[in-house]
């Protein structure tokens, strides 16, 4: 009875997520364009550092990643909001990439297990209602000798920054669909992930690239 009712909370919360961000697909781009500086070397690192051939983007949103996405992979990548997957399909056209588009929620993956050499996400998992259960998802269908690189943003471990970010929380959701204040280190190690390595890019310490396995 718990587990049904936490299931019905996350499918609500991810309706709602869903619905925000088709609501803000067409200006998605623009809206990101003052925090791109954070993250642009942190995209360049994350896609020189995938190996093998089978590549699952998690959250492609609007293709921003796709310029950076290296020769002769072959990558998958998932969006759960169609007005997202819309413009990442028009930005793939303009760069001439090759990649499999796929409409679909990272905390319910229609793939096999041990299907992906590499997963990867940007900004992703600040978003995922359940990120936890994402991750456990990302987990089943990495190979057992495969890598997940995530970039992603976190909460300050600076008292006053981080309670900052918790009291502006909810309306960054409200407006934006993530959150400011996921402890993403912390999920991925509650997911079942091993951590490798984390990386902090810029001076505030918020942006972290986090390279993980299934080992």
């Amino acid at each position: 009875m718990v587990d049904e009712l936490v299931r019905e909370q996350t499918d609500l919360a991810t309706t709602t997520i869903r619905k925000r961000y088709q609501r803000i697909a067409p200006v998605y781009d623009w809206m990101e364009k003052m925090m791109e500086g954070q993250f642009r070397a942190g995209r360049q690192k994350l896609w020189s550092s995938i190996t093998g051939p089978q590549v699952l983007e998690v959250g492609v949103g609007t293709g921003r990643n796709m310029e950076y996405y290296p020769p002769g992979a072959r990558i998958t990548a998932i969006d759960l909001t169609p007005g997202m997957l819309e413009r990442a399909q028009k930005r793939a056209t303009e760069l001439g990439q090759q990649v499999d588009l796929r409409l679909m929620d990272v905390q319910c993956l229609e793939f096999p297990d041990a299907s992906f050499d590499t997963v990867v996400s940007a900004c992703v998992f600040c978003s995922v209602p359940d990120p936890v259960l994402g991750l456990k998802e990302v987990l089943r269908v990495t190979k057992p000798d495969g890598k997940v690189i995530l970039l992603e943003h976190v909460r300050s471990k600076q008292r006053i920054v981080g309670k900052m970010m918790d009291l502006l929380n909810p309306l960054v959701v409200r407006m934006m669909g993530s959150n400011i204040n996921r402890r993403t280190i912390e999920n991925v190690e509650k997911a079942g992930l091993v951590i490798e390595r984390v990386e902090t890019l810029g001076r505030d310490g918020i942006v972290k690239l986090i390279f993980a396995t299934r080992l």
